[in-house]
């Protein structure tokens, strides 16, 4: 019976604990519920300016209509010759393509939440070899037209220049045939329909703003990217990284050579190719429909990232609260044993409840502060408040002030933990294993039937 006492307060303590996981758990919900609301800001910046952006092109196009004899079975099974217009468009990529410019960054709030966005001055070259068009039996070719894909035409600022070899063109909105596959705007182009594309130049210099991230693809035969920025902490992305980049605290510089057999976009252009089909005069089906190219065709992606992630931080330091927990309570359960000193269930739990604010207090004061500073804050308001506590509970300020040395040592180690992501396994291993050394040690000698007969 003298044993059932001491492994009913191992049980008291131990449900104490999951009692505790309710406010912990009501925590990482709101941390939870702020990732959405910062989402959705974004969401509305993105619907209000532009979002992220991505650049296809530029392309040559060729649009086509071809008239075809098919033999059909009318409703009497007879055999019926008609007449079949087919509508389509060849498509040419460029030779070479050179894209450069500056990301200059800006923030953009809603509320409480800072949303990144920016504004790339671009400046595309592109070389285009001759194109000669093949001659097929009814076919009859138009004029031909230039495409630039954007993923958010809204993000153009003020009117574009582009020229074709020293000719100014004027662009027009839409895409025209590759409406279904890609947004953008397009230039018709000074030539003669029905003839052969001679090999030309196109150069564009456009401001496009954006949201995030920007992703340009590598449409050429060769390509050469090179991206700037004043924001020091880029995030490289897309199916290609940079061959050559720079970071510092004013900003990067990054460059990417990507050749045509290093990349599936002229493949995946092809491959998507739409065609619209008319069957007599009033009827049409279209065939070939594939996603968006802007989400799958291959492309770099630069990010301007925030480097501290507050949300994401917060959710992570939640994540070891019941480690706090379990600790403070094995203190105490030490304490309350070996020095005999009685603590009531009530205590136990006002503590872990002390411990659980604390990761409210820094998901808010986050908000609005640094996040080191608001973890400082919020570790001392913690601290200081056992601190006080502990002094009546353990009856002695010495031995709260040694329940304080414990608590900052395990905020420091969070904190190292939060701020060194790639090691955090590691640490959280050697703590956890250094913390049940230490227990181990101190009650190596503990007669825990004795310490059983003289519980009340």
């Amino acid at each position: 019976m003298k044993s059932l006492k001491l492994l009913l307060r191992f049980l008291t303590v131990g449900g104490l604990v999951l009692l505790l996981l309710i406010p912990l758990m009501m925590i990482r919900g709101t941390v939870q519920d702020r990732q959405r609301y910062r989402a959705q800001a974004v969401e509305r910046v993105s619907q209000s300016m532009a979002g992220p952006q991505q650049v296809v092109g530029p392309l040559r196009v060729v649009p086509w209509r071809e008239t075809r004899q098919v033999t059909e079975t009318d409703a009497g099974g007879k055999p019926v010759l008609r007449a079949q217009v087919v509508e389509g468009y060849l498509l040419q990529t460029p030779k070479t393509l050179h894209a450069s410019g500056g990301m200059l960054p800006d923030t953009r709030r809603i509320g409480l939440y800072s949303v990144r966005t920016f504004e790339w001055k671009a400046n595309v070259e592109a070389a285009f070899d001759a194109f000669a068009l093949a001659p097929v039996p009814g076919r009859e070719y138009g004029e031909p037209y230039l495409v630039l894909g954007l993923a958010d035409v809204r993000g153009l600022v003020g009117t574009p220049d582009l020229k074709v070899d020293n000719r100014a063109l004027a662009l027009e909105s839409g895409t025209r045939a590759m409406t279904d596959r890609l947004a953008g705007v397009h230039a018709n182009l000074p030539h003669v329909a029905g003839e052969a594309l001679p090999a030309s130049h196109v150069s564009a210099h456009f401001r496009l703003t954006g949201t995030q991230s920007l992703g340009i693809s590598p449409v050429a035969d060769n390509n050469t990217i090179t991206l700037g920025s004043s924001w020091p902490h880029p995030l490289f992305a897309g199916r290609f990284l940079p061959s050559k980049r720079t970071i510092g605290a004013s900003g990067f510089n990054a460059e990417w050579e990507i050749s045509a057999m290093a990349s599936a976009a002229q493949a995946q252009l092809e491959k998507g190719e739409g065609m619209l089909t008319r069957i007599g005069p009033a009827t049409s089906e279209r065939y070939g429909q594939d996603e968006s190219l802007t989400t799958a065709i291959d492309s770099i992606q630069v990010s301007l990232v925030d480097p501290v992630d507050v949300y994401t931080q917060a959710d992570r330091a939640s994540k070891y609260g019941v480690l706090f927990v379990i600790l403070t309570f094995v203190g105490f359960g030490l304490f309350e044993l070996i020095k005999r000193l009685p603590i009531h269930p009530l205590q136990y739990l006002l503590v872990g409840l002390a411990l659980a604010i604390f990761f409210l207090l820094l998901l808010s004061l986050s908000e609005h502060i640094d996040f080191w500073k608001a973890y400082v804050v919020s570790a001392v308001a913690c601290i200081g408040l056992q601190f006080v506590y502990l002094s009546g509970v353990l009856r002695s300020w010495g031995r709260a002030g040694g329940f304080a040395v414990m608590l900052t040592a395990l905020y420091g180690v969070l904190y190292s933990l939060l701020v060194s992501e790639d090691n955090a396994l590691l640490m959280g291993s050697l703590l956890l294993f250094g913390i049940l050394a230490a227990i181990m040690w101190i009650t190596r000698k503990v007669d825990w039937y004795e310490l059983g007969t003289s519980l009340r």
